[in-house]
């Protein structure tokens, strides 16, 4: 995954994001606040770019205190293809097991590929 970092990309993503409202709204905030002075200290995570199939924003790994804090990591999901969820989910470092987490996102399927894959390593989920 590629952290956007430079102004003119997060603009772009903001932008493209805002076509898509409602479904985008839970990683358009954080888009929003990254570009403009990042104070909440967020990531905003692509799989490409520019032709991104998901976007992923979260808190910046050193600002994490408590890793049984999911209220802390939370994680805000907006994908175009289920499969980039999936592969999300089960085989990027974007999303550390080594954390409780809760994810937000407002498209279908969201919940059943969560459950799938907690399911599938055994993981619980509430």
């Amino acid at each position: 995954m590629l952290i956007l970092r430079c102004p003119a990309q997060l603009q772009l993503l903001e932008e493209t994001l805002r076509k898509s409202l409602p479904t985008t709204l839970p990683v358009l905030g954080t888009v929003m606040t990254v570009a403009r002075g990042n104070p909440a200290s967020h990531e905003v995570l692509v799989d490409s770019w520019p032709n991104f199939s998901i976007v992923l924003t979260r808190l910046c790994p050193e600002e994490h205190r408590d890793p049984r804090d999911y209220y802390t990591n939370q994680l805000s999901v907006f994908y175009r293809d289920k499969g980039a969820l999936q592969a999300l989910l089960e085989g990027t470092e974007a999303v550390s097991r080594e954390r409780a987490f809760q994810i937000m996102g407002m498209q279908d399927g969201l919940d059943e590929a969560v459950q799938g894959v907690a399911s599938a390593r055994g993981m619980k989920v509430e």
